[in-house]
């Protein structure tokens, strides 16, 4: 019988004295070193703590900006008709809701630009595949969705008007035109991240084809898709807000970007003022709903994000 440097007396067959084998004390070592290396999970965060680390900081944002808005509005730096005061804002709001118009404003827009979210959604996707994976797709479209993804989308409206109307189709292709190429160069940039071990493992294992984009390329790429997504969205936002604002009919409804015109028509800053909170109101309302939980998701499930 033998002593080991770690206190363990050893036999000649290579097992300890308590009876288990060598090689079973060296793994749990590893094991209990590699678990001590694991990031420590605290519990649930308590909601005094949530309010005062999430909650706090943007509404003191929020109270900053309003207070140096009326310090100015007081010191009379410009006319009211130019620099409203918050309370006349807040006076639009009031009547928009009181006359029943506000939630027609505000769900006009934003049915359009997610139902055209999801369309590009449908088409970005299967191009991003194709254009990734196909060479000569990837040099004939890639520098055509480069070129589009860094054209204005205001650029659409005339010829989308021109060739179908005044129409929710036209707003449709407006939104399809700006967000596709961000969508498809989004997941094109995933897929050349993913390293080729991750490939190769694949098709050693039978995965080709639909079989291979499903189950290693779609989820290797999932952080730049998911990026790749959310810049679709914004240029669906923006995509769907100039089309608003240029092209004007009663069979289109008053979305934000025709309030945000009507506005400017009326000379009324306070109306001016209220499309523009509303629409960054949706904004940040549909990143905080829908794309930051994905990509806290993404995240932890990577091992990226560490709850302290």
């Amino acid at each position: 019988m033998a002593s080991t440097d770690t206190g363990v007396d050893v036999t000649k067959d290579g097992s300890s004295a308590a009876g288990e084998p060598r090689d079973t004390q060296d793994l749990a070592r590893l094991e209990a070193g590699l678990d001590a290396l694991e990031p420590v999970q605290a519990g649930r965060t308590p909601l005094r703590e949530t309010l005062i680390r999430k909650v706090l900081p943007p509404l003191a944002a929020v109270a900053l900006v309003l207070v140096v808005w009326q310090l100015l509005v007081w010191a009379e730096v410009a006319p009211d008709y130019k620099l409203p005061a918050p309370s006349a804002v807040g006076d639009e709001v009031t009547d928009a809701w009181r006359q029943g118009t506000l939630l027609d404003y505000i769900w006009t827009s934003v049915s359009r630009g997610l139902l055209g979210f999801l369309m590009a959604l449908a088409i970005g996707t299967p191009l991003g595949l194709l254009v990734a994976r196909v060479k000569f797709v990837r040099a004939a479209i890639g520098p055509i969705l480069s070129g589009l993804q860094s054209l204005p989308s205001v650029a659409w409206v005339p010829p989308a008007v021109l060739w179908l109307g005044l129409n929710n189709s036209m707003m449709y292709a407006v939104i399809l035109l700006g967000a596709v190429p961000s969508i498809a160069n989004g997941l094109v940039a995933g897929i050349d991240q993913i390293p080729p071990l991750f490939l190769r493992a694949g098709r050693t294992l039978g995965a080709t084809g639909l079989r291979e984009a499903r189950h290693i390329v779609m989820p290797a790429a999932l952080p730049g898709y998911l990026a790749g997504l959310k810049q679709g969205w914004a240029f669906s936002w923006r995509s769907l807000m100039a089309a608003e604002i240029i092209a004007s009919s009663p069979d289109l409804g008053v979305g934000l970007g025709q309030l945000l015109e009507n506005g400017r028509n009326n000379a009324s800053m306070s109306q001016v003022f209220l499309a523009i909170f509303l629409i960054l109101l949706v904004g940040i309302a549909i990143d905080l709903l829908i794309f930051s939980p994905l990509e806290r998701r993404v995240l932890r499930s990577r091992g990226l994000l560490v709850t302290r």
